[in-house]
């Protein structure tokens, strides 16, 4: 099953990751709102946000003023994240893209680029990221800023098969219980995603997506991310709710 797959798959449950998403969105909001104003210039607005997603971060700073341009390589990710921002009347230009094209197909540069939520180990190699990478540095402005959140890799357990519980969501009457099964074979792993749906009768209804990454440490980012041609790229913690980095496009001239 490939990314895009996966996400269209996933789609109409991600909401259910999270205890309360609304609340979420709002918190993820706020998060990226200080981070930008911490480390880009004041008179940052436009955001390009490169993974979209269902739009937990584009509704978030949409709702906060900014000018936001997303783009997604799941057509059912982005069905949801539309209909999403029209509910909200927030005005977020939404396009499919792959994010290894990502200059290519939005053709202009922005003050911010973001690509969150683990989005970039999706793609396998080094090579891949620093493809992505590259075209995440041309469209970023001079003197923009690139935020991507990840995985701390180096932080967690490598090999065999791992069991992840999200937790169980009510809606209704309905309940879900959502994990992940992981199973590593080198640097990569496979996620196997599941979503439960009990509706109280004798069988339960379950969906399971399926997916690959790559456990890329955040000091190989940090090295990918300055061969790209980001200045002062350096790690945050504590201020996001995965690890931050963020590197600056220098000034031309």
């Amino acid at each position: 099953m490939s990314a895009s797959e996966f996400y269209d798959k996933l789609a109409p449950f991600y909401h259910l990751i999270f205890e309360d998403w609304e609340r979420s969105i709002e918190r993820q909001g706020t998060a990226l709102d200080s981070i930008i104003r911490s480390n880009a210039r004041p008179s940052a607005r436009s955001v390009l946000d490169v993974a979209c997603g269902i739009g937990t971060q584009a509704l978030g700073l949409a709702a906060r003023g900014y000018d936001v341009t997303a783009s997604d390589i799941s057509p059912g990710a982005l069905h949801r994240a539309r209909a999403e921002s029209a509910r909200r009347n927030l005005p977020i230009k939404f396009s499919i893209a792959d994010m290894r094209a990502a200059h290519t197909h939005h053709g202009r540069m922005f003050d911010v680029v973001l690509c969150a939520d683990n989005s970039l180990p999706h793609l396998l190699t080094d090579g891949e990221i620093l493809q992505a990478l590259e075209q995440f540095f041309a469209c970023a402005n001079p003197g923009g800023l690139c935020i991507v959140s990840v995985r701390d890799y180096a932080a967690l357990e490598h090999g065999g098969v791992q069991f992840k519980p999200y937790g169980v969501r009510v809606v209704g009457n309905t309940r879900y219980a959502l994990f992940q099964v992981w199973e590593w074979r080198g640097s990569l792993y496979d996620v196997h995603f599941y979503v439960v749906r009990d509706e109280g009768i004798e069988n339960c209804e379950v969906h399971v997506m399926r997916s690959v990454y790559y456990a890329v440490s955040i000091a190989a980012l940090t090295m990918l991310m300055a061969r790209a041609g980001f200045e002062n790229v350096r790690r945050l913690d504590d201020a996001f709710f995965q690890p931050v980095l963020v590197g600056v496009r220098p000034n031309e001239g």
